[in-house]
């Protein structure tokens, strides 16, 4: 029965793989999935899919350190710590709040507690509750609140309203804590999505944001969400909305790869048009994105992202030398988009990888040609 199960999962992967393997512009099809000769991941040092971590999309060494410890030994002092440590208007400081809120919401989801057992999580209640004026603690407490409307109920429901509307309140107070740091209204942004705040009104808080970090990408890309056409806009003001931040973005600043996530974001559901992937809007939000990431500090915690989603477009694109040059800067890390959007976001990423060996080896390249 097992053998059974493995020679059906390699069907599957074959037809997940073919599509892409038999538009090659030079012979891609001479060496199938599956083939004998195939070009292999772990022949450029790739680690194994099995291993990738899903959480972040790169490495923070000092979050997973400290990630690990509170959830060992359940006390929060060390998480108020790092974030009391990090700058409150730098891309960080979003992206490690994020991370101890989705923490202690899969911790509840895993052990919602019952008649003998705590629920899981507690540490965040009892940072709440013994520190109830740090700005650290406010700000994760007010995304906690967000990722569980988002995680465990339905928006338009009563019980999705009531819990945003608690997280809208939760944002008020952090803001109160710490009056200069834009983190409390990135949160914000996301309930303005949920409870479908008017233009008007999501503009204001906008506002807010621009005065406190006008350049912080991960304030860009959450705003980008409420422009966008499945939610309280169209494509063309999530267009406008991209390429404006990308005009005003200075040397070195990654919203120069705010449109090719407004591309991402509107991509139909079937293509049916033959090189779409080749077209000139997508070919010119690559291009900008590739510039931004060129540009931009080696450092930046938002680089890992655009890497991420200059693979997938890079991969559709059949411009395989270059997504393996973004790949050897990611590899290892699969906690961002378009991955995240998966069931099996290490999965899906091995294919476009394997997608990205297998065109680049089949062009001429090699192990020894990959420039680091």
């Amino acid at each position: 029965m097992e053998i059974l199960w493995v020679l059906m999962a390699a069907v599957l992967l074959g037809f997940v793989l073919l599509p892409f393997l038999r538009r090659g512009r030079a012979g891609i099809e001479q060496v199938p999935a599956g083939h004998p000769d195939a070009a292999d991941p772990a022949d450029y040092g790739f680690v194994r899919q099995e291993e990738l971590d899903i959480r972040m999309p790169g490495p923070d060494q000092d979050l997973l350190d400290v990630l690990d410890l509170v959830q060992r030994t359940q006390d929060y002092k060390a998480a108020s710590q790092l974030l009391a440590g990090t700058e409150r208007e730098g891309e960080l400081r979003w992206q490690r709040v994020q991370a101890f809120a989705g923490a202690a919401s899969l911790e509840l989801q895993q052990r919602p507690g019952g008649v003998s057992e705590a629920p899981g999580g507690q540490w965040l209640r009892v940072w709440r509750a013994e520190q109830p004026k740090d700005a650290g603690g406010a700000a994760v407490h007010a995304e906690f609140l967000v990722q569980q409307a988002w995680r465990t109920s339905t928006p338009g429901t009563d019980e999705f309203r009531i819990i945003m509307e608690e997280a809208r309140t939760a944002c008020g107070e952090a803001a109160l804590l710490a009056p200069g740091d834009p983190v409390p209204y990135l949160v914000e942004l996301s309930v303005a999505r949920g409870l479908a705040y008017s233009q008007a009104e999501f503009e204001q808080l906008w506002l807010k944001i621009l005065d406190r970090a006008p350049n912080h990408m991960g304030a860009h890309l959450a705003a980008l969400h409420y422009w966008c056409e499945k939610w309280h806009g169209s494509r063309q003001l999530a267009y406008d909305f991209a390429e404006a931040a990308a005009a005003r973005a200075p040397h070195g600043s990654l919203l120069a790869a705010m449109p090719l996530f407004a591309v991402f974001e509107h991509l139909p559901e079937v293509n049916l048009v033959s090189g779409f992937y080749q077209s000139e809007v997508v070919t010119k939000a690559v291009h900008g994105a590739l510039h931004a990431v060129h540009s931009a500090r080696a450092d930046d915690p938002m680089l890992a992202h655009v890497r991420h989603l200059l693979v997938f477009f890079l991969v559709r694109g059949e411009r395989w030398a270059e997504a393996m040059n973004q790949l050897v800067h990611i590899d290892g890390h699969v906690g961002a988009l378009p991955w995240t959007l998966s069931a099996d976001p290490a999965a899906e990423f091995a294919i476009y990888r394997a997608l990205a060996v297998a065109g680049y080896e089949a062009n001429g390249g090699s192990p020894a040609t990959l420039t680091q």
